[in-house]
């Protein structure tokens, strides 16, 4: 494969993880006015929620199917345009039946498409022969926080979901349509794939412990975007308008983390890099439990920002070097515990708070991070570490 494919890979591939944090961010940050919309009520509401991750499981699983036979780039190219069509739909119809059909399609195909972008990851990764798999998803945390401004900008002015949505798929479609163009999967020749897919089998038991911090991962993920405005306003006390800081701290937080994390992997290789977040994770969480004041709380969920940022896409990377001869199965595997992770922390926390408080259920996400240390020599191998003295010898060298 060529240095200007391989650069063309990067980018394009680049704009699909940055399309997927919009249309995510889109979704999520306007779900009372999906709510509102099609008069949901508050008890149907977690059905509709939980609907979306389990689809998206589903998704993962038949996208390890089809890579048999097709590249992950050929996935990734139609499923990221259902996605925004998806959130298209439900920000256009009416009826809660159309609702449910729209975030079905949604569920099924970014399940889809977060595999089929993570494999491409990985197998571009290799290719460079350094790490570069942070900078994707410090691509997709820009499209986060790009996708959420868009949204408070849609509440601000009282647009209508379709006002909303419109203007940004009519861009962001074509976008994705012709970068996927120059999706570049370094994993794959010509030969025939079904072949190559049979005598690739992934060890679940080698993979548990990478599925375990993907799942521990999201877990602290989802407490941080679900339960922080609540956190700040009920337990420390601080007004509505603080409220809404930390969230934004920790988006913002993720993307310098991710924007400089492959630096880190380079120079010290992925273990120490996962251990230190995990211990900075850890910290993040204690300190929030402990927290006296709102803008102690806030510090808290800016450490969980900086610290939570790098595992999910070293987790990837990570089994990718594990299973070298069948990333794509390994990756579409792995991608399931992301939504195992999104469905429990939320819930979680939300039930441990109930019948316990919300400061000692910080504690347990807190615990299941720092679980991470356990595993963190998984995450490389004397061969595998990227950068200075830790990188691998390479045959390609695109800078």
């Amino acid at each position: 494969m060529t240095d200007a494919r391989l650069r063309h890979g990067r980018l394009s591939l680049a704009l699909s993880f940055f399309v997927q944090g919009v249309t995510f961010a889109l979704l999520v940050t306007r779900i009372p006015a999906i709510q509102d919309r099609y008069g949901i009520s508050d008890a149907l509401l977690p059905a509709f929620l939980a609907a979306v991750p389990v689809l998206a499981g589903v998704g993962s699983v038949v996208t390890e199917k089809l890579v048999a036979r097709v590249r992950p780039g050929v996935v990734l190219r139609w499923a990221q345009p259902v996605v925004l069509l998806a959130l298209l739909g439900a920000g256009a119809g009416g009826e809660v039946w159309q609702l449910g059909i729209a975030l079905a399609a949604f569920g099924l195909s970014v399940g889809a498409l977060d595999a089929s972008m993570n494999m491409l990851g990985v197998s571009l990764q290799r290719a460079y022969g350094r790490s570069i798999m942070l900078g994707f998803h410090a691509a997709y945390s820009l499209g986060g926080i790009a996708g959420a401004s868009l949204a408070w900008a849609g509440a601000h002015w009282d647009l209508s979901l379709l006002v909303s949505y419109l203007p940004v798929v009519a861009v962001l479609l074509p976008a994705a349509l012709i970068g996927g163009r120059w999706y570049a999967d370094a994993n794959r020749t010509d030969t025939d794939q079904s072949t190559v897919a049979a005598s690739r089998p992934v060890a679940f038991r080698l993979l548990l412990p990478l599925c375990l911090v993907m799942a521990f991962a999201y877990i602290g993920d989802s407490t941080v975007s679900n339960w922080s405005a609540k956190y700040l306003q009920d337990v420390l006390g601080s007004s509505e308008e603080l409220a809404t800081v930390p969230y934004n701290a920790y988006m913002v937080t993720t993307l310098l983390g991710r924007a400089v994390g492959d630096l880190g992997v380079r120079r010290f290789g992925p273990v120490a890099v996962v251990r230190c977040g995990s211990l900075l994770a850890g910290a993040g969480f204690a300190v929030v439990a402990l927290a006296s004041g709102a803008w102690m709380g806030i510090l808290g969920f800016t450490m969980l920002g900086l610290g939570l940022c790098v595992i999910v896409p070293q987790t990837f990377a990570a089994a990718g070097r594990l299973f070298p001869a069948a990333s794509d199965t390994a990756v579409a595997r792995l991608n399931i515990f992301n939504y195992v992770g999104f469905l429990i922390g939320s819930p979680l926390v939300g039930a441990l708070g109930d019948v316990w408080s919300y400061r000692g259920a910080m504690l347990v996400p807190m615990v299941m991070v720092l679980v991470t240390l356990v595993y963190a020599r998984s995450f490389g191998t004397e061969q595998d570490r990227y950068g200075g003295g830790h990188e691998r010898p390479r045959t390609v060298d695109v800078g």
